[in-house]
């Protein structure tokens, strides 16, 4: 096994993104020691009962002692008080990373904090599931899933090469990008899909003509993948949408254009524009295939992925 580049991880929140970090890097013997912290009890409880982290702490300093890399692991809107928190006590020269799907308000949150004698690196692995909390992480999340790193200004590139080789240890491809075009990227990606997501499922209920018993009986593949997304932490998605406002409605500014637009050619009985728009989509569904981010197996292909 070769040598681990870090010796001491921090990873601060333990829920899947964290965990599934502990896992991928122990299956690469990326890090000597892995130390965690959570708010809660409970989870650090969890955490000591299923072995996650070579060592859980009461507290965030506690954790980030000695850290050649602290991982911010919590919800966008708590990160600026945890970096406040860790800010005197971390290691001179350790680089401080994030996992949050917003990166201008983090770096803006986080980086005021942080002595000048610390790298910070944001980053965001584009991997998930609907699940959360420590028991829901697994070593191949982010086997062949993009990582995107977002140096800031005067980053390190020692810092940063660092870094990108442990993202790649853990399996997935990394690239760098600006921090307002990733937030404009994941609005596209991400945001507006899990929005879209939420309104799908809530029309749904909303809808009493339609019973209970029936949306679950007779969920079909696109309603059925709706409510997967619907089901992602509500605290996390909270936070993306207040910190990626301008990105998030811009798009969702140009869906309600194209919704309008297909609702016409409905109206209208326009069938040639409804077939090239869905022969334009399917396209793009075959160019996620082939880049590996996606399988044409039923179910999405998601079924023996699951942790």
């Amino acid at each position: 096994m070769s040598r681990p580049i870090y010796d001491r991880v921090a990873l601060i929140g333990l829920g899947l993104i964290a965990s599934s970090m502990f896992w991928a890097m122990k299956r690469g013997g990326l890090a000597a020691e892995v130390t965690g912290y959570a708010r809660s009890a409970q989870t650090r409880d969890t955490a000591r009962r299923i072995g996650l982290c070579d060592r859980v702490c009461d507290s965030v300093v506690e954790a980030v002692q000695d850290a050649d890399l602290v991982v911010l692991c919590v919800p966008v809107g708590a990160m600026g008080q945890v970096a406040q928190d860790i800010a005197p006590v971390l290691k001179p020269g350790a680089t401080v990373t994030d996992v949050g799907s917003v990166k201008r308000a983090v770096i803006e949150a986080v980086a005021p904090h942080l002595p000048e004698n610390v790298e910070f690196i944001p980053g965001h692995p584009l991997a998930g599931t609907e699940h959360s909390g420590p028991e829901s992480g697994f070593a191949e999340l982010y086997d062949n899933r993009f990582c995107l790193l977002v140096p800031t200004e005067g980053s390190d590139p020692e810092a940063v090469l660092r870094l990108r080789r442990l993202w790649e240890g853990m399996g997935a491809n990394v690239e760098e990008m600006d921090a307002d075009h990733h937030d404009l990227v994941l609005a596209v990606t991400s945001h507006a899909p899990h929005l879209i997501a939420y309104t799908m499922v809530g029309v749904a209920d909303d809808l009493r003509r339609v019973t209970d018993s029936e949306v679950i009986k007779y969920s079909a593949a696109g309603f059925r993948d709706f409510t997967r997304i619907a089901a992602s932490d509500p605290t996390m998605w909270r936070d993306v949408f207040l910190n990626n406002k301008d990105a998030t409605l811009e798009i969702l500014g140009r869906f309600t254009e194209e919704l309008f637009a297909l609702q016409r050619a409905i109206r209208t009985g326009d069938g040639d524009h409804l077939f090239d728009y869905f022969t334009h989509t399917r396209a793009i569904r075959r160019g996620i295939i082939e880049a590996g981010q996606d399988t044409d197996a039923p179910d999405f292909g998601r079924g023996a992925k699951a942790p």
